[in-house]
């Protein structure tokens, strides 16, 4: 399994975001991780379009876009004219599935699928072959700074499992209270990529921290 730190740039100095995206690009962290929330799909409200473009010019790393948005079909392509290179969209958000991921397809993106703490990984069985990722939700989307829910190590084993069988190169992507001190446990549980927010930004040392993770 590769491992990926994505720093999450909701955690961010939203005074200095291109200073911590240049710190992010510096690092030893291979993608960097934008939430957009839209008050609607989840309680909290962050990046649009614009917030996309100077990110997108601080750093030559992935971005990687998770829409906690309801309907996101109707912005898949401009999130990648903004500069995406994977787009994640939730399973619960939209009631065409297959309608999304095929337009972030043709738009030129990589394509996520994300699911909530509460949705079973039963549901992407028929979907796993059309994506190239999945994002479990290892707290409830919409803020920063929650605790890891325990149960999501044996989601990700069941997804991996799943994988295997119906798509061998999907990756398998965690977010939501990942530090040094569980990073470990989550890459063995079959996870590539790992979000990282509050314990990249807060760390005395960030850069230090991102290659904690990658190593734990």
């Amino acid at each position: 399994m590769q491992r990926i730190v994505a720093p999450s740039m909701l955690s961010a100095d939203f005074g200095h975001l291109e200073r911590d995206t240049r710190m992010i690009d510096q690092s030893e962290a291979q993608w960097v991780h934008i939430d957009v929330m839209d008050g609607v799909f989840v309680p909290n409200i962050s990046f649009g379009f614009p917030v996309m473009k100077p990110i997108r010019k601080a750093t030559g790393k992935c971005l990687d876009v998770h829409l906690m948005i309801v309907d996101p079909e109707r912005y898949v392509e401009q999130f990648v004219e903004a500069g995406a290179d994977l787009v994640t969209f939730h399973y619960e958000a939209t009631n065409d599935v297959k309608g999304c991921i095929d337009k972030i397809r043709r738009a030129g993106a990589r394509v996520g699928i994300s699911i909530k703490p509460a949705t079973s990984v039963d549901v992407l069985k028929d979907i796993l072959p059309m994506v190239d990722l999945v994002l479990v939700m290892s707290v409830e989307p919409g803020f920063g700074g929650q605790s890891f829910i325990r149960g999501s190590i044996d989601k990700i084993r069941e997804l991996r499992s799943m994988a295997n069988g119906y798509n061998p190169k999907l990756m398998i992507e965690v977010d939501g209270g990942i530090s040094s001190r569980n990073a470990g446990e989550v890459y063995e549980a079959g996870a590539d990529a790992l979000v990282a927010g509050s314990a990249v930004f807060k760390a005395e040392d960030p850069a230090a921290e991102i290659i904690k993770i990658l190593k734990a």
